[in-house]
């Protein structure tokens, strides 16, 4: 199957799919834009989705699996730094199970956040079971406890769990999602952030709130971890990343400040 095919009584050769591809895989030909180089295409789906006309599709990124934009109101610059701001970390959850179908919604979205190279290559691992949670738990601190040095930098969330039987790991949260690639991925960490980062971002649309489960993460994400046979991750595969989530028990009527903006220009007189 050829990479690309056009419809010439659509096309009206203005040359924009060409331009607008990253790794310089079509160019403008006679009878407008041709695949050179189709090797190098990775799949981003730009030449598709900015023809003005539907006059071009694509092996790997088919006009009909891409969504019309439509018309959508832009936030205005003041309501975008708002929704971006008053994202927070949620640590203190109601004792209610989110559905599947919510926590679904939530990870539809996290794919579609943008990729090193549009690489992709994240899986996502749900876990809502209770007792599977509080297994984890043991675990990250049995490990955290392995390591002497560890375990001294780790006392705040280990003494709870020993002394009070309080969760300081993963706070209870109803859910937890971790994002899994192949070992060998370039990017899949980075790319992890990036996927988990628009999960944040989503959730309070759904009335959900989340938090990055850092310590659980150094685990996870240590060599030989524990918790790989645990959550049965396939032989070639890591976590990557992982998120609290839950129904947020508290509501947040301010928006914390930060530290004070520190940014320069550069310029070669400056």
């Amino acid at each position: 199957m050829d990479l690309i095919t056009v419809q010439p009584e659509k096309c009206v050769n203005c040359g924009i799919c060409a331009k607008e591809c990253p790794t310089f895989v079509l160019r403008m030909g006679q009878t407008g834009p041709e695949a050179v180089a189709p090797q190098s295409c990775i799949r981003c789906g730009h030449c598709v989705a900015v023809c003005p006309n539907e006059a071009l599709d694509h092996a790997k990124t088919p006009l009909a699996g891409q969504a019309e934009s439509g018309h959508l109101s832009r936030l205005s610059a003041a309501e975008a730094e708002r929704f971006l701001r008053s994202r927070r970390s949620i640590r203190n959850y109601l004792n209610q199970p989110v559905p599947r179908e919510e926590l679904r919604k939530l990870v539809n979205v996290a794919r579609f956040a943008p990729t090193a190279m549009n690489l992709q290559g994240l899986s996502y691992l749900i876990v809502d079971d209770q007792a599977i949670l509080q297994e984890a738990l043991e675990i990250v601190v049995r490990w955290l406890e392995a390591d002497a040095s560890l375990a001294q930098r780790a006392a705040r969330y280990i003494q709870p769990s020993r002394e009070e039987g309080k969760d300081a790991i993963l706070r209870g949260a109803p859910a937890l999602i971790m994002t899994t690639a192949d070992s060998r991925h370039p990017r899949a960490r980075e790319n992890a952030l990036f996927s988990l980062a628009y999960l944040e971002l989503y959730a309070p649309a759904l009335g959900l709130g989340t938090c990055w489960a850092g310590v659980f993460e150094s685990c996870a994400l240590s060599e030989d971890s524990p918790l790989l046979e645990l959550f049965h991750i396939p032989k070639g595969k890591k976590i990557t990343g992982a998120v609290m989530v839950g129904y947020p028990q508290y509501r947040y009527p301010r928006i914390v400040d930060r530290d004070r903006l520190d940014v320069t220009f550069f310029t070669r007189e400056g």
